[in-house]
């Protein structure tokens, strides 16, 4: 099976969310934007800063990606999915989901569920849904 990635896309902040979620995960983060990419033109400058392409890669190989929307495109913020998260254990996800959390809004709390010790949704301040899973419960 293909490794199977999040490509996340944003609306001029792209570059914050990832060096965001850098902070919470860790990884290695690089980001292109359009004017490494294509050159100082006759674009904007807030055009220029706009991400093209970031890559955070987790120690396991894992990606989290993202950009953001080419300038004129509609943008209708992230709707329609979750990203999952799953720990071995309580702490670190307790510490994770209070990370994300900051500047959002918990729509579940942290709670013992049938199938985890913990578990807790959230919207990021930047948009992102989360499902933070810690402990899984064994059927």
């Amino acid at each position: 099976m293909p490794q199977l990635n999040a490509y996340l896309v944003f609306d001029g902040e792209c570059a914050a969310a990832m060096r965001f979620y850098e902070s919470v995960f860790g990884g290695t983060l690089s980001m292109t934007t359009q004017a490494d990419a294509l050159g100082d033109g006759e674009a904007s400058a807030d055009e220029d800063a706009r991400i093209l392409h970031a890559r955070l890669v987790f120690a396991e190989g894992q990606r989290l990606m993202g950009s953001d929307c080419p300038p004129g495109m509609p943008y209708e913020g992230i709707k329609g999915f979750s990203l999952s998260l799953i720990y071995p254990g309580i702490d670190e996800a307790q510490r994770v989901f209070d990370a994300l959390a900051v500047g959002g809004q918990v729509t579940m709390p942290m709670q013992r569920t049938y199938w985890a010790g913990a578990f807790g949704m959230l919207t990021d301040r930047f948009g992102t849904l989360w499902m933070v899973n810690g402990e899984l419960i064994d059927p």
